[in-house]
This record gives structure tokens, sequence and C-alpha cells, in this order.
């Protein structure tokens, strides 16, 4: 099945107000897709991840950002693009918004999947229906009634119930990494900065899926 025929099945029994988005991550020794753009050499900005990935639900975009694109430390640090420093994995900047106490605040950091330091260089998100390379994980911004029917397609071959993770924090992780990493799909609530950022609306959750599960 082509990146365009998925792509149509979703919109087909789904119908999401925006793109489906194809997530791609890059090791250092790989070439970038050639539509992809720089967001701060070629387009003049710095960008969340989550933001990105707006862009690219909503126009179209096919973006790439490493460390240098991405204004979020916090994503930079989870996706591998800078070391997650002890002010970090102490619970320390999660403390006072998140979590009452540090202590709190280093168990929320623990449970958000992450990448190893320089395991990746870019991140590459594009809608799935125009993008002509491969990809790790396809993420899905619907309403919940939509996203239910994600989940219960997820569920139709093998039964069973779908588990999954929200910390209300670094919600591109859950999406993306907690994909990846687990080969399960996801269900996710979109965090403040992906509201804030990401233009998410409140009216909008989060699906993904590992190319396993296509």
């Amino acid at each position: 099945m082509t990146n365009a025929e998925f792509a149509a099945h979703i919109e087909k029994h789904v119908r999401p107000a925006t793109f489906p988005v194809a997530v791609k991550m890059i090791r250092p020794d790989e070439d970038l897709p050639k539509k992809a753009k720089r967001p701060k050499s070629e387009l003049g900005f710095e960008t969340a991840i989550c933001q990105a990935i707006g862009l690219a639900r909503r126009y179209g975009w096919t973006l790439a950002v490493s460390s240098e694109d991405i204004s979020c430390p916090i994503t930079k640090a989870f996706f591998g693009f800078e070391e997650r420093v002890p002010y970090l994995t102490e619970g320390h900047a999660c403390a006072g918004m998140y979590t009452a106490t540090a202590a709190a605040g280093a168990k929320t950091e623990a449970a958000i999947p992450h990448f190893k330091h320089g395991e990746y260089q870019y991140l590459v998100c594009g809608p799935l229906a125009r993008v002509d390379h491969d990809w790790d994980a396809v993420v899905v911004y619907a309403n919940p009634a939509q996203v239910l029917r994600l989940v219960t397609a997820a569920l139709y071959q093998g039964g069973g119930a779908m588990q999954s993770q929200t910390a209300g924090r670094v919600d591109c992780a859950d999406l993306i990494i907690g994909a990846m990493q687990s080969g399960e799909c996801q269900y996710v609530l979109p965090c403040y900065g992906d509201r804030i950022f990401g233009g998410t609306t409140d009216e909008e959750m989060a699906f993904s899926l590992p190319k396993s599960k296509a």
C-alpha cells in the first residue's frame, strides 16, 4: 500500500479535519528527503516539534527539524538532540507547573519515552498523502469519536484493549517515541505546549501508529 493509498483509507473512514502526518526519524548517517524544508535556515524561524506537526497537518508542509531548528529545550532533550541534563531528570523543569515537587517531577520525566542522545539527527514530518519517503509513525489529530474509530480499528484483528499514556507534558514524545519504541498504537491527550504552539484545539486529541501497525 502506498502512502497516498493509506492516507485515503484514513480520510475515507475517519475524515479528520487535518492531514494525517507521516513522521520519519533520520539518523546521522542518513540523507534528508529532498522535499523537506529546514525551518531556521530556509524559512527563517525556529519551531517546536508540535508546531512543525501543526504546519504539516494544516498546510501540507514537509519540514525537517534538528537541534538548531527547535525552540523547545524539553523536546530537544527527549528526542536526543541534546543531553537530558540533571535539571530535567531531577524534576526541576516540571516542578511548580506540572507537579508539586521536584521529586514528583522526576517521576513524570522518567515516565516520558526518550531517544538516546545522538541516536537521531533530524525529525521529518509531512502530510502522509504527499510524502514519497518511508516513515516511522503516523500521527492523526481528530475529535474523540474519530480517535475511537482508530482505536477500534487497531484492535479489530487481535482484540483486547489498547494501553496508552499521557503525562500532560511532551505529548510529541508519547505520540512518536512511544509508538516507535513500543511498536503499538497510542492515543494521547495533547499537552499545554501543543495547544499553545501547535494550535491544537480543545476538541482535538491525537492518535499515532508505528509502521508495523499500518
